[in-house]
């Protein structure tokens, strides 16, 4: 790690506006969240459904705006940012939806869906070079090479859309990697691979957050996990130590809840 800061949150908080029987309630997701994320560095946050993994990580590139605190890329905070630099700031970040399904777009092929971003950012001038770099991808995640001119919405399966989700977040090389889940329809035969593909980019200086419910895959992924509930940070430290030695109760309670030979 170099030791330069490329993420950080200070006191993050997001909040939705819920109405029920012509009452309102404000409900919070994530309540003061502050962590700082190096340069090359991996981050685990991890936590059960509905622990406010999803909207952290959303509120992280600003896509949800904050009701407390700030997010900052590279010192910058994302409110601060004019309508160019916010634009500039998401080309350098990649996002790995949790729901596949919802976030491809359905009449592309798999390989027209990981090429669209690059069209999108570099227009039809480096097209060539883009499509060598999406069947590098495709490639390398091991979809077979029958399906890069299948339809999303009628020949993938969800694990394979799920890949095809890994290539369109990587295609445009980004600083920093969020993952919601990124392994979550995969098998056992094909996680290990997916996550060996997100690491040799850590290794080559990516930063990474990923988010999971699983504190083994935290500790695959991160020397470092942050451990999330009811949109509170109630625990964070060493992977390893979280796993042998967690304090908190709710870690106790994951760490109960993984299956057992």
């Amino acid at each position: 790690m170099t030791g330069m800061t490329i993420l950080s949150a200070e006191g993050l908080g997001v909040r939705y506006e819920s109405r029920r029987f012509f009452r309102r309630r404000d409900v919070w997701a994530v309540k003061n969240v502050s962590f700082s994320l190096e340069e090359g560095e991996t981050l685990s946050i991890v936590g059960e459904s509905g622990s406010g993994k999803t909207p952290l990580l959303r509120s992280l590139l600003g896509l949800v705006p904050p009701a407390t605190g700030r997010a900052s890329f590279r010192g910058r905070p994302f409110g601060a940012m004019t309508a160019e630099e916010l634009l500039e700031a998401r080309r350098r970040c990649g996002y790995i939806p949790q729901d596949p399904y919802s976030s491809l777009p359905p009449t592309l092929t798999a390989l027209g869906a990981v090429l669209e971003p690059w069209n999108i950012v570099h227009g039809s001038a480096r097209r060539s070079e883009g499509l060598v770099r999406a069947k590098e991808l495709l490639a390398e995640l091991r979809l077979s090479e029958e399906l890069w001119n299948a339809r999303v919405r009628y020949s993938l399966s969800g694990g394979q859309r799920q890949r095809v989700a890994v290539a369109r977040a990587l295609i445009l090389g980004p600083e920093l990697l969020l993952c919601d889940e990124p392994t979550a329809m995969q098998d056992v035969s094909t996680r290990g691979e997916v996550l060996e593909v997100l690491n040799r980019r850590v290794r080559a200086g990516l930063s990474m957050i990923l988010v999971t419910h699983d504190l083994l895959l935290a500790r695959y992924a991160a020397a470092r996990s942050m451990v999330l509930h009811k949109g509170e940070v109630v625990e964070a430290g060493d992977s390893a130590g979280l796993l042998e030695c967690p304090t908190h109760p709710y870690t106790r309670a994951l760490l109960a809840a993984l299956p057992r030979l």
